[in-house]
């Protein structure tokens, strides 16, 4: 399925008939040819052919501990029921965020992952008369989406300090921003941006723009999330993924938490039955007390195990609280990810910006090992 030439003109043109906006929402409905709608658009940039068995992947902010034992069984005990809906299992979901979040189960939209509902927000929100405004470096899956309905993506460059320059972006997205996009940690430094600097922003923001807070990485930084602003009505929508600290990337399940009036909007692009593979081990999974605490200090023993290798050898690099980080190699990034191909260790993109530094996913003890081992031999 796809738009025709006049069609597509009149997308574009936000001119949003009945029949286009059907039109589109059934393609995406049926995760069609939007070439920004899935997480497979984005996850091209990060898709490596033909890897060897024994490669190192540190490339797509996976995690490699995957998904619990717990929600291992949950999923091996429902896959039997996978001739059924089962729609009870996605509010199973939405009862354990809305207890943890503080906010009404009518606040919470479920989804197969964050991906969906952050390209959503800028078809709801932006608009060729209304910027989708982020930083830069950021996550490109928003400007995708924004490039495809005409919209204007405003990139603004991060503080000295790595943060999300708040002031910035509200004076260069202009009166008429519609969409202001704050990942927090930020995807590709994993730096923070704090959150008295994000309610600046929702307080000092346009009137009807909305703030969209990319919570993808939070719960690794155990930094506050941005939930009482919801429970408080303001303009704001947040994202959160499983697929991060739960390791649920390839079971897909993520939210999306905002005002019902805003996940109407959000919600007329899309559609359908979520997973009940990934119901379930999203649900134990927000069950499990220990789970987020226990993991967030793997990740950050051997995220600062790495930085102490990488400041023993003098190299540059970006202080992250995430489970991704970005180095500073000296020299135009591609040659050292072709390079460290080579010694089977595959490591994540280049940002244009940016185009010295190349991202690191933190894998397991064992695989930064081998990474370190890779980067002194192809540094060298």
């Amino acid at each position: 399925m796809s738009l025709n030439i006049q069609e597509q003109k009149d997308f574009l043109t936000r001119g949003f008939t009945r029949r286009n906006l059907g039109k589109i929402a059934a393609m995406v409905t049926a995760g069609a040819s939007l070439p920004f709608y899935n997480e497979s658009a984005m996850a091209q940039l990060s898709k490596v052919d033909n890897v060897p068995a024994d490669a190192v992947l540190i490339n797509a902010n996976e995690n490699p501990l995957g998904p619990s034992m717990a929600a291992r069984e949950a999923v091996a005990k429902i896959i039997s029921q996978g001739g059924r809906y089962m729609y009870g299992e996605t509010d199973k979901v939405v009862k354990l965020l809305s207890e943890q979040e503080g906010v009404k189960p009518e606040y919470i939209q479920i989804y197969p992952g964050s991906s969906g509902p952050l390209h959503q927000s800028v078809l709801a929100f932006s608009s060729p008369t209304k910027p989708f405004v982020m930083a830069d470096p950021g996550y490109e899956a928003g400007g995708r989406a924004a490039a495809f309905i005409g919209a204007k993506t405003v990139k603004v460059p991060l503080t000295s300090d790595f943060r999300h320059d708040v002031k910035a972006m509200l004076k260069m997205g202009g009166p008429n921003a519609g969409l202001f996009y704050i990942c927090n940690p930020n995807n590709p430094t994993g730096t923070l941006t704090p959150k008295s600097e994000i309610e600046w922003l929702v307080a000092n923001k346009p009137k009807g723009s909305v703030v969209v807070v990319d919570e993808a990485y939070t719960h690794i930084s155990e930094a506050p999330f941005c939930s009482d602003l919801v429970a408080a009505d303001k303009d704001v929508v947040l994202l959160r993924t499983f697929s991060k600290i739960y390791g649920m990337a390839g079971l897909r399940a993520g939210a999306a938490i905002g005002r019902p009036d805003l996940l109407k909007k959000l919600g007329g692009f899309s559609a359908g039955m979520l997973p009940i593979t990934g119901m379930a081990a999203a649900s134990t999974s927000l069950g499990e007390k220990n789970l987020i605490p226990e993991r967030r200090k793997l990740i950050g023993n051997v995220r600062n195990d790495t930085f102490e290798f990488l400041e023993k050898h003098k190299v540059t690099f970006v202080p992250s609280v995430s489970n991704c980080f970005m180095i500073d190699v000296k020299q135009p990034g591609n040659n050292i990810v072709s390079a460290m191909r080579k010694e089977k260790v595959y490591i994540g993109r280049v940002w244009p910006v940016w185009p010295n530094h190349v991202r690191v996913t933190v894998g397991t003890a064992d695989e930064m090992k081998k990474f370190q081992a890779a980067f002194l031999k192809v540094m060298a």
